[in-house]
């Protein structure tokens, strides 16, 4: 596989920016397999945006040769009270994460942040050394990955750590390439930003588009950041533990305005999981109305959508049979014990 090959497979939907572009083509020039991270909260039950739309992305980078690694933060997910800030909880949970990426994503290495810290004794003078570096202006503003707002009046200092801890774990792996959710743009940042000045490897940055939840999006609110699925909000998303029928229910009642093309979940689905890992999508119809179809790009189905060639409806029956055939296999391998089920269900 040649260079440019590489970067498509890198590029291609779900991403959303990569920072830069150039410097991803250089670092393929002087590295053929250099390595990958993506850091996660273990804050909740898995599904179609957290574990399958990243996973999917995680495997083209396993498919351009990049060594990648998921970084499960124990200590963040700690630090920003999921899980009810239960250790023992967040350890249990962490295997039912562990497991679930290993089925999507077999040849991904997977690291615990409390791991990492024990082998790495340098960490901890690392990380003082790199917020000598970062106001506490800044700090407060980059408190948005953690899902927080920069002007929260109550806040512990634990959870001044969690930015440059995040930073520091991109240092400590080693990284070529930081890969995240837009929502962790910030970080990634500060660390292009910061890591010349400590003389530290700079990785690219790789952001992919974040899922937008099944209910309407608010009015005016045109982020995918703000209006993501969401692992506390059941009726948000599609997760990995629904059943068939589960699923083929919540798609029909997800919001689909007709010929509404702008921040449409069930279009966002179609483009970035289904056609991600199907050459066509098969619309099955009654012949009265227009009969059987099938898009081999996601562009067409758009347009038909948009034109009204395309039925939300069907639409809705077609994403939800094909939920089914990705979803399914996973869920039956992936053991979500009761235990576990009922530890993530009490924290919400």
């Amino acid at each position: 596989m040649d260079i440019t090959e590489k970067v498509d497979l890198i590029e291609r939907p779900p991403t959303e920016e990569v920072v830069t572009h150039d410097e991803l083509v250089d670092l393929f020039k002087t590295n053929s397999s250099p390595k990958h991270y993506i850091g996660l909260e273990i804050s909740g039950f898995l599904h179609l945006g957290s574990l399958i739309s990243t996973g999917f992305k995680i495997n083209d980078f396993v498919k351009a040769g990049v060594k990648c690694t998921v970084f499960l933060a124990d200590w963040h997910t700690l630090i920003n009270d999921k899980l009810g800030g239960d250790w023992e909880i967040i350890s249990k949970v962490s295997k039912y994460y562990h497991d679930a990426f290993k089925i999507v994503c077999p040849e991904v290495k997977i690291v615990l942040g409390s791991e990492l810290y024990q082998e790495k004794t340098e960490y901890w003078s690392e990380l003082v050394k790199f917020t000598k570096h970062m106001s506490l202006a800044r700090t407060m503003r980059t408190l948005t990955i953690m899902g927080r707002s920069e002007n929260e009046e109550k806040i512990d200092l634990a959870k001044l750590l969690y930015p440059p801890m995040q930073a520091v774990d991109i240092h400590s792996l080693d990284v070529d390439i930081a890969h995240a959710g837009m929502d962790q743009r910030k970080i990634h940042m500060l660390v292009r930003e910061i890591f010349p000045k400590m003389k530290w490897k700079v990785p690219v940055a790789v952001h992919h588009k974040l899922l937008p939840g099944l209910s309407k999006p608010d009015e005016g609110n045109d982020s995918q950041i703000l209006g993501k699925m969401s692992k506390s909000d059941p009726n948000s998303g599609v997760f990995v533990h629904n059943t068939d029928d589960e699923i083929k229910k919540k798609i029909s009642k997800a919001w689909c305005e007709e010929a509404n093309i702008q921040n449409n979940p069930l279009l966002e689905i179609s483009r970035h999981v289904i056609f991600h890992e199907f050459k066509e999508m098969k619309v099955e119809r009654p012949e009265k109305f227009g009969g059987n179809v099938s898009y081999s790009d996601y562009t067409q189905l758009q347009k038909d959508f948009e034109e009204r060639k395309l039925h939300p409806g069907d639409l809705k029956q077609t994403v939800g049979s094909y939920l089914v055939k990705i979803i399914s296999p996973i869920r039956e391998k992936l053991n979500l014990s009761e235990e576990i089920y009922d530890a993530i269900k009490k924290s919400y």
